[in-house]
Formats: C-alpha cells, sequence, structure tokens
C-alpha cells in the first residue's frame, strides 16, 4: 500500500500550501514597495497604508513588510508598464507590469508569448477593450472562444502572474 502514508500526505499538502502563501506574500511585498516609492512613513502615505493592511491581513509577518519597505529605498525609479497581447480568436490580455528594468521585463514576457504562440499588440490597440479600475483592469465586452483557445490564455496568463515583475494580468475571457 505504498502512498498511504500519513506524513508523506501531510508533508505533499503543507508543500503546496507553502507555494501558494510564497506566491502571495510575494505580491504583497511587491505591492509594499511600489507603494513605499511615494513614501516610507505610512501615515502619510495612503497607498502605503493600505498595502501594508492587506499584507497584514493575510497574516504576512512583519519582518517581510519590513524588509519590502527597505528594498524599496535601494532600488532604483520603477516603472509601471501595460503591455498589450492578442490571443487566439481574437481574445485581449493586458498585462500590467512594475519593473526597475523594462527591457529585461518585456524580453520575458516575449519569450512566453512566444512559447504559446500569442503576438504583442500596439501600446494602445486594446485598452479601448478594458476599463481601469481599483482592482485592475475590468473587460468591458467579453470574447466567447473555443475551450482550445481558453486553454491557451488560460496557460499563458498562468505562467506570465508568476513573474516577479508582474502586477496584474486581464483577459477578455467570460469567466
Amino acid at each position: 500500500m505504498s502512498g498511504h502514508n500519513k506524513w508523506t500526505q501531510i508533508k505533499h499538502k503543507k508543500a503546496k500550501v507553502d507555494q501558494g502563501k510564497s506566491k502571495l506574500f510575494s505580491k504583497l511585498a511587491q505591492n509594499i514597495s511600489i507603494a513605499a516609492k511615494e513614501g516610507i512613513d505610512p501615515k502619510f502615505n495612503p497607498s502605503l497604508r493600505n498595502a501594508i493592511d492587506q499584507a497584514k491581513h493575510q497574516n504576512m509577518p512583519h519582518a517581510n513588510i519590513e524588509r519590502a519597505i527597505k528594498r524599496a529605498s535601494e532600488i532604483g525609479p520603477l516603472e509601471n508598464l501595460v503591455i498589450e497581447v492578442y490571443g487566439p480568436e481574437g481574445v485581449g490580455v493586458l498585462i500590467e507590469v512594475m519593473t526597475d528594468s523594462r527591457n529585461r521585463s518585456i524580453a520575458e514576457i516575449r519569450a512566453v508569448l512566444k512559447k504559446h504562440g500569442l503576438k504583442m499588440a500596439e501600446p494602445g490597440s486594446l485598452m479601448w477593450a478594458f476599463e481601469k479600475s481599483a482592482e485592475g483592469y475590468i473587460v468591458k465586452f467579453k470574447n466567447r472562444v473555443s475551450s482550445e483557445a481558453r486553454a491557451i490564455v488560460g496557460a499563458f496568463l498562468e505562467e506570465v502572474e508568476e513573474r516577479e515583475d508582474v502586477v496584474g494580468a486581464y483577459s477578455s475571457l467570460p469567466e
């Protein structure tokens, strides 16, 4: 009866939970670093205070929060990019990136695009289909596509969101 060891099952479950927490804490730390660029005192920087509150709500350790604020003061200026992508069957994808190296980030995104067979769009060519909100971008018009196209775009979004510089990725696929 291999695979029925209770410790092994616990170990695998814990590894999966830890991986999810690590991914979440990385995104929260990045949001804190971005907000800290405007000022490192949460009393005078509402976006930093909001980012810290979100991190505390997710039980992020205080040491990680402090490290993210310190890192923001050490890193050079960050640039906000919105990369527009055409997927199969006319699916539009917006990728919001916060980076200290524009060329590196675009090269990484292009490598993922090439792997999944998607194409980068001209700046501004897809912005009409999305609306900026507090949470990111909301699609105005959703595309109905085949399950194959949905799978391709889903795999692309999953891989792109793993990148450290990516703040958010939004597509015109229906939920």
